[in-house]
This record gives C-alpha cells, structure tokens and sequence, in this order.
C-alpha cells in the first residue's frame, strides 16, 4: 500500500511540476476565462439582463463569473488528461504501467494531479474579483477552495476516461471539445437555468457542471438554485463514479 501511496504522490508532483514550469500555459490558461467574462460578458450584457428579468440579480459580469471561474477549471481540468495520450506516445506510460505499483493508482494520482492544478488556475480567476465590483472574504475563500477541487476532481476524471482509450492527441482533442463546449454552455454559466424548454432542461440537469457553476455562484454571490450539500453531493458522487471507472480502465489498459 505504501509503494500505491508514493506512486500517486509522484505522478501527483509531476503534473504540478510540469503546469507550474510552463508559464505561457498559466498565462493562456488565465486569459482566454477573462477575455470571455469582459469582452462576451459586456457585449451580451448589453441587453441580456432585461430579457431573463429577475433570473439575472444585479449585473450580467457578476452573474457570470462564478461561470467563467467554472469555465477555467473544466478546461484545466479535463485537458490536463492530454498528458495521458502524450506519456503513451513517448513511451513513458507504458513505463510507469510496468512499475511496482497498482495500476488504479495510476489512475488516482492523475486525478489527483489535474485537480491540483485546476484549483490553482480557478483559484487564480479571483484576481477579477475587484473590477467587477465582487467582494471576496477569506471566508469565501476558505469555501470555495474544497468546492473547486471536488468540481475539478470529477472533471479531470472524465479526462481520464477517455485519455484512458485513446491513442493520438488529435483524437482526444476532437472528443474533448464535443464534451467540453456543450458541458460549458449548458451548465448556467452564461444564462439562467430557469424556464427552459424540457429538451434543454433535461440536458442541463444531467450535466454535472450544472452543479460546479451552482455551488460556485451560491459561494460567491449567495444566491443558487440548489444548496451547497446538494451541489457538493451530485459532484462528488458523480467523481467517484468517474474516477471508479477510470481506476477501472487502467487495469485493462495494455
């Protein structure tokens, strides 16, 4: 057991180490979430506000943050699974499945891993706070810390899923942006989740991310649609359930 402990500590510090030295990622990683809450925010704000009524409290920026800060940790989260399909084509995955440990640890530490690194980037999202007029407080940071890694958690394990079966960067970035672009607009993140037609509706409350943005912008902001416990609880069994299945995946990966 304790040799599966250092393996998911290693493969855990090398992804962090990894993010951490590359600079221009952190620095893309952190714009392209604030080019979409100032210049798509503004410009839809403009006279989105007025079409949902009160479904929108107060300013559309700060009605959509808690969903940019949402959109910055599905992103890092679920790409950081690429680095699955890269250490297969090196070869370097097949060397750490031949290493005395369990393969479900492989798995876990890269939960793990990804989820560290998608808490620093949401994290990072925070600075934008004070330009658009919302008041952070330690205490709201102390929340949303256990709240972001739960949501990157159970993303970064969806990653893992499909990077588990997948042999080229290319075919994981194609089924990657189908997951990823309808998890995104589909979660609350740019509109309310209020009245929508049954189709869309049923959409949005099986995709978790429903549940992220919901627990992010009840931290934040202080109005949801469902409370913290139960957004906490969908996210965390839907995580377990995925990470269950990746560690699963893992076993039968040659």
């Amino acid at each position: 057991m304790s040799r599966n402990m250092m393996g998911i500590y290693t493969i855990w510090l090398r992804d962090v180490r990894r993010f951490w030295r590359d600079r221009p990622r952190i620095i893309g990683a952190t714009i392209q979430p604030a080019l979409f809450l100032f210049l798509l925010g503004t410009g839809l704000g403009r006279g989105i506000v007025g079409a949902f009524g009160n479904d929108i409290r107060g300013d559309y920026l700060t009605f959509i943050y808690p969903g940019i800060i949402g959109m910055s940790i599905l992103f890092t989260s679920i790409f950081s699974a690429i680095s699955i399909v890269w250490d297969r084509e090196i070869g370097f995955l097949k060397e750490v499945m031949v290493a005395p440990i369990s393969r479900w640890a492989v798995a876990v530490g890269k939960a793990f891993g990804g989820s560290t690194v998608a808490v620093f980037q949401g994290s990072l999202m925070l600075i934008f706070a004070p330009f658009i007029n919302v008041h952070i407080t330690p205490a709201i940071v102390i929340t949303l810390i256990p709240v972001i890694f739960l949501i990157a958690f159970s993303i970064t394990s969806i990653g893992i899923v499909v990077a588990a079966r997948m042999h080229s960067m290319q075919g994981f970035q194609i089924i990657m942006n189908f997951l990823v672009l309808p998890m995104f607009f589909l979660s609350g993140a740019m509109f309310p989740i209020t009245n929508l037609p049954r189709w869309m509706a049923i959409l949005v409350a099986i995709n978790p991310l429903t549940y992220g943005v919901d627990a992010l912008r009840g931290v934040i902001l202080g109005f949801s649609n469902y409370s913290l416990i139960a957004n906490m609880s969908i996210i965390s069994g839907f995580g377990i359930a995925m990470i269950i299945a990746a560690m699963i995946i893992f076993g039968k990966v040659e």
